[in-house]
């Protein structure tokens, strides 16, 4: 590969990155960490230099050292990468509603949390027994 990529390269990197991190769980939560919305950002240089953008569910959380270079182990084992970055970040702080529908069908989540609104504009609350 010569020392720059095209585009169409560079986005097939990232594609690969991506399906790699996917293969990523944390492990309490059976659920991958892309569909799970802990990747925030994943970038390619034109030279195949990927930098990650990610966060954990928790500052607490127990893999705080495991996962992250979990990621950049799947990241750099992928065709076209030269260097990976992971960044661990903790703005935006992560919330559920980062997950993906898939994620939150798998996790039994309610995939519409809006409140329903009934006739005359009101909120509604279901039958009240």
């Amino acid at each position: 590969m010569s020392d720059s990529t095209t585009n169409a390269e560079t986005e097939a990197i990232k594609q690969r990155v991506i399906a790699a991190l996917k293969t990523v769980h944390d492990p309490e939560i059976p659920v991958n960490i892309y569909e799970l919305g802990l990747i925030y950002d994943v970038d390619v240089s034109e030279a195949g230099a990927v930098r990650i953008r990610m966060t954990l569910t928790s500052p607490a959380c127990p893999v705080a050292g495991a996962l992250p270079a979990e990621v950049e182990a799947k990241a750099r084992s992928q065709q076209g990468v030269t260097d990976v970055a992971v960044d661990l970040v903790w703005e935006p702080a992560w919330t559920p509603d980062r997950m993906s529908p898939a994620a939150k069908l798998q996790l039994n989540m309610d995939l519409d949390t809006s409140p329903r609104r009934g006739p005359n504009n009101f909120i509604d609350l279901g039958r009240i027994p």
